[in-house]
């Protein structure tokens, strides 16, 4: 299991306006490869970039690293049953970036 406490980045930053920016974690200058990741990684890395009441709809769902890299953005909107704006942060900021890296490691 990974543990995503010990990254190079950090992984929430408050802004001077009060809001806050998330950010994936990153091992070794790259985002992780979520190919080989089981269930309890994917709540473990969601719970590490902020979305900690958000993760346990991964849980629930059984949702591992295969799974993740399939996800449409249809999926995590509507399939995951979290809250819109929290969803679209997900997608747009974690789950596409690790499926682009993960396309991209393979290409090469």
């Amino acid at each position: 299991m990974k543990n995503y406490c010990n990254v190079t980045d950090s992984v929430m930053e408050d802004k001077a306006n009060g809001s806050v920016d998330t950010k994936s974690p990153v091992e070794n200058g790259q985002l992780p490869d979520p190919s080989n990741w089981g269930v309890a990684d994917v709540v473990n890395y969601f719970k590490a970039t902020g979305f900690e009441e958000q993760a346990t709809a991964f849980q629930d769902q059984e949702i591992d690293g295969k799974s993740l890299l399939l996800m449409t953005r249809n999926d995590v909107l509507t399939g995951l049953s979290i809250k819109l704006g929290p969803a679209l942060k997900i997608y747009e900021y974690h789950v596409k970036p690790l499926q682009t890296q993960h396309l991209k490691s393979n290409a090469s």
